[in-house]
């Protein structure tokens, strides 16, 4: 959906186009409340109802429409006795997904594998699991949850935006992060962002597809109903992103 649709839509929802009900809405009221709303979307999305309260995969439709959120991230760490540590992590991380890993011993170390972008090393495929930062001397001691290279298992840790794999007898080799990242902010061309006084130079869209779209738009709306504290306008809003959800 082109940015001229969405600034019709919402001051349609809002304040009927023309008649300037209670405020004149500007360009950068919009992308604000917009860029709030489909975060708020996002991470509501994200938040299930199962035991687990992980709703990013509960249906088809949530699959479908949080896929182009999903990022992957090679890790780069430091070695450590019992466990590695990466030193890099994405600036537009929004939730954890999984971590994936590969090791080797000296026994069954790396084989090397030609591949049309280059060769590369492969260890065996692990089974990596999240676990709580408070249980790690716990999950060690335990014979049949630690990290194990027979079992294909270990687990990891996430604290001060690094991400710990935990090892025993063997070494870590090809980490990888996949996570979902911030939806995209959009940008309305010629509108003053009013917090770094920028001009915004070109139009830059929402991402996601239009019926999403029309769901935040009906938050957004929400958004700015609350601050002017048009409460029809706002209950309105409300209720009809979340039912359509």
């Amino acid at each position: 959906m082109n940015n001229t649709t969405l600034q019709l839509k919402f001051r349609q929802r809002l304040n009927k186009i023309a008649s300037n009900d209670y405020d004149n809405i500007e360009c950068w009221q919009i992308v604000e409340a917009f860029n709030k709303a489909q975060v708020e979307w996002c991470r509501r999305q994200l938040h299930g109802n199962n035991m687990y309260k992980e709703g990013d995969e509960m249906s088809k439709r949530r699959i479908d429409d949080l896929q182009i959120l999903l990022r992957d991230l090679g890790l780069v760490f430091q070695v450590q006795p019992t466990y590695v540590e990466s030193t890099n992590f994405p600036d537009d991380y929004m939730e954890f997904k999984r971590v994936t890993t590969e090791a080797a011993t000296k026994c069954c170390p790396t084989e090397t594998i030609t591949k049309l972008s280059g060769t590369v090393e492969k260890g065996r495929d692990m089974t990596v699991y999240l676990a709580e930062e408070a249980n790690v001397d716990l999950i060690m001691r335990d014979p049949l949850k630690r990290p194990d290279f027979e079992w294909g298992e270990t687990y990891c840790t996430i604290q001060g935006n690094r991400i710990r794999i935990y090892k025993r007898d063997f070494d870590i080799v090809n980490p990888l992060l996949t996570y979902y990242r911030q939806p995209r902010n959009i940008q309305i061309e010629g509108c003053v962002d009013p917090y770094t006084l920028v001009q915004s130079p070109a139009d830059v869209e929402c991402e996601f597809k239009d019926d999403i779209v029309e769901l935040i738009i009906d938050e957004a709306v929400s958004v700015i109903a609350g601050d002017i504290n048009d409460v029809n306008q706002f209950v309105r809003g409300s209720a009809n992103a979340e039912k359509n959800n």
